[in-house]
């Protein structure tokens, strides 16, 4: 999931006045919470649950509104059926406009009943929430595109824009079969758009139902591992030596611990830190303006960097997250090795991280190799106003008072298959989530109702202005 939200707190942002939740859902809602709790109850776990059951079910809804046969194209590989998707096409009038294209994928992280307070696949209403893993990510976005297509075809609109949308499996692991990466590879045409709409975006409230912020999110790092080695002919611990794996392995950590990535700017995270800090004031508000204005400013450079959040979008980051090593407690070891997960920022590919890498560990014995899966160069998409334009003017009517951030997002999504093959794609504004991040990837994942409803009302607005734009 996404961290950009970590980085806004603190802002001390005024709370806006929301609509209330209703007790009673209006029957658009009412159909929509059909749609979306099938959505949640259905297992999409990667070698649990299917993705294609679950792609299937939302396709069934939206031929009952009237989408044909060809308009609705489901997709898997053979190596892979329960990893499946959907695609659906909602024609515009226009020959020439191109389409804008919708994406959320289906899939969730795992859950064990044994360690949530409910059944993490029966969703569950409580104290203004609505429980069950996927409420958040990305369910929720997934069911309110899917639903966002059948009000149109009920309605009889007419949009300028065809409208497509992509459900899609596999963003929640790096080695399983992901459905964005494969239909920006192989079905290109299919997916085809001037840009795209996806996760990423949204808002952070006061954890008292007030938004303070809302963001969209204008390009991610991309996400790569090493494994780092080191080897040795071993021997009795009764006689030990310096020349061991274990310690080679330990320095080498070190080393890359120590190394800092230099600071650098995005047309994004200028955007961000000049405005974020307007905002939050104070002395880290400062720093964030004059780091905006100057990123060689090294005194504003320092006073960022104990906040974790805007450290990492300041910069490409490395981090130990697995370690191995050795094969008896009572032997030298043979070998010893752990993974690097590094978060690159946009621009670089990964064989100038590597060569950096092996420049701050300064030591030929040490092996590194990237893991498959190779992602893509992370490309940010522009700060384009056709695009941010009618996010912030619809912002202004559903969260008056509250800011609208460009962000980039130093988690991933799979936004960045779509970059890769020049589909520009943004996270957008609407739901928002409180400080703790409401359990996604975690136990007992939630959604607040008015988040969900009023998100959904916004984002069927958002779709339509883009839908509608000359």
């Amino acid at each position: 999931m996404k961290t950009w939200i970590t980085a806004l707190a603190g802002f001390g942002l005024a709370a806006s006045a929301l609509p209330a939740a209703a007790q009673d859902l209006r029957p658009d809602q009412a159909k929509f919470f059909e749609l979306y709790k099938e959505l949640v109850e259905t297992n999409t776990v990667v070698n649990v649950g299917s993705c294609t059951q679950a792609a299937q079910q939302i396709a069934v809804r939206l031929k009952a509104a009237g989408f044909t046969d060809a308009q609705l194209i489901p997709f898997a590989v053979p190596d892979h059926p329960n990893d499946g998707g959907l695609v659906a096409i909602y024609p515009g009038t226009s020959k020439t406009a191109k389409p804008i294209l919708l994406l959320a994928h289906i899939d969730v992280v795992a859950a064990k009943r044994e360690d949530w307070v409910r059944d993490p696949f029966k969703l569950v209403e409580e104290k203004g929430y609505y429980y069950a893993r996927g409420t958040v990510d990305d369910k929720a976005m997934a069911a309110i595109w899917a639903d966002t297509l059948i009000r149109f075809r009920q309605s009889g609109y007419k949009p300028r824009r065809t409208i497509k949308l992509a459900l899609t499996c596999g963003e929640e692991t790096t080695w399983a079969f992901n459905g964005a990466e494969w239909l920006a590879n192989n079905k290109r045409d299919l997916i085809d758009a001037e840009f795209a709409l996806n996760e990423g975006g949204g808002g952070r409230s006061n954890g008292h139902g007030g938004v303070e912020v809302q963001t969209m999110q204008v390009g991610e790092k991309a996400v790569q591992n090493w494994r780092i080695e080191t080897v040795n002919p071993g021997g009795h611990s009764s006689i030990p030596v310096r020349d061991n794996a274990i310690y080679e392995l330990a320095n080498a950590l070190v080393k890359i611990r120590e190394h800092e990535f230099p600071a650098e700017l995005s047309d994004t995270t200028r955007v961000f830190f000049a405005k974020a800090g307007a905002a939050r004031g104070g002395a880290m508000g400062a720093a964030m303006v004059a780091i905006a204005r100057d990123p060689g400013d090294k005194a504003a450079e320092a006073l960022l960097n104990t906040d974790r959040s805007f450290h990492s979008m300041l910069r490409t980051t490395c981090v130990a997250t697995l370690v191995e090593g050795g094969h008896a407690n009572n032997a030298l070891p043979q070998h010893a090795e752990a993974n690097i997960n590094c978060r690159i920022f946009p621009g670089h590919p990964i064989e100038q991280v590597q060569a950096e890498l092996v420049a701050a560990i300064g030591d030929a014995k040490v092996k590194i190799t990237p893991v498959p899966p190779i992602r893509p160069l992370a490309k940010a998409p522009p700060l384009d106003p056709r695009v941010i334009a009618p996010a912030e003017t619809l912002s202004a009517k559903y969260f008056p008072g509250v800011p609208v951030l460009p962000t980039m997002s130093t988690g991933a999504t799979d936004g960045i298959f779509l970059e890769a093959v020049g589909i520009p794609t943004y996270g957008v504004p609407g739901m928002w989530l409180d400080p703790d991040l409401n359990g996604i990837h975690g136990l007992n994942e939630r959604m607040e109702i008015k988040s969900l409803y009023t998100g959904r009302d916004y984002l069927f607005d958002l779709v339509k202005a883009y839908a509608d734009q000359k």
